[in-house]
């Protein structure tokens, strides 16, 4: 009888020792471990498609607001005429120029390297060149000056870190990153205070600009159902759902109207 109990002791030590990892080993993981989902490739050129469309003002488009450049001679001098901001660009037949337009959800868990190569936001001619652009997170923006007068650069993101940049002489440059995605983030000037830019920052990059002629393309989708936002500093935005099967190119139109209360 007491050499069963002895033996029943050691082998309950035994059991104890192995589960606090006793003897050099540890006890087996878990099977009902979670294990996180893999990454999906970005996208197959085999079967890829695109999205594009054209984006329209409906009715008599507002006035856009007078700019008053007598404060910089180089300013004045570089702008011949009555000077406008650019809230409203719009077409002979309606076409509107500076939407933003890009996937606002459908991609899933896929993940997008950020190119090395720069994005250039140019102050010329006392102006933000471009007014809307687009950049990927992590993809450099390089600021240039192309006016011999002072301009700074003074973004004001709600998502990524606020920063305001002076470049008193003509060519420098500074470099930004951004490490989160904000659409859209405003850019302005606090030397001249008509200058103004938005941009926007997304972890994909699957956006466009309208031209003059209102046109927009969105290439090199993976096939899916997708979500496309527009969007103007003004007129608000607006979203459409649109499935591209392979290969497939899908159109997608916008009509802005002026909104209710500026």
């Amino acid at each position: 009888m007491q050499l069963k109990t002895l033996s029943g002791f050691a082998l309950g030590l035994l059991f104890v020792t192995a589960a606090c990892g006793g003897g050099g080993q540890q006890a087996p993981a878990s099977n009902t471990e979670t294990a996180p989902a893999a990454a999906v490739a970005a996208v197959d050129p085999a079967t890829a498609g695109s999205v594009t469309g054209k984006v329209v003002f409906e009715g008599t488009p507002p006035k856009n607001e007078p700019i008053k450049m007598a404060a910089d001679p180089v300013c004045v001098q570089q702008n011949k005429g009555v000077q406008t901001q650019e809230t409203y660009l719009v077409g002979a037949g309606g076409e509107l120029q500076n939407v933003f337009v890009y996937v606002k959800d459908g991609l899933g868990n896929r993940t997008f390297t950020a190119p090395t190569t720069p994005i250039t936001l140019d102050q010329q001619g006392c102006r933000y060149r471009p007014h809307v652009f687009g950049i990927m997170v992590n993809q450099p923006l390089e600021i240039v000056n192309s006016d011999p007068t002072l301009h700074n650069i003074h973004a004001t993101p709600k998502v990524n870190t606020e920063f305001n940049t002076g470049q008193p002489i003509k060519g420098m440059k500074t470099s930004h990153t951004f490490t989160a995605k904000e659409v859209m983030m405003p850019f302005k000037c606090d030397v001249h205070g008509w200058m103004n830019a938005y941009l926007g920052i997304l972890d994909h990059p699957y956006f466009a600009v309208s031209g003059a002629d209102g046109k927009f393309e969105i290439a090199n989708l993976p096939p899916g159902t997708y979500t496309i936002e527009a969007w103007h500093e003004r007129a608000g935005t607006q979203t459409q759902m649109v499935t591209v099967g392979e290969k497939e190119t899908k159109d997608v139109s916008f009509t802005f109207k002026a909104a209710a209360t500026n």
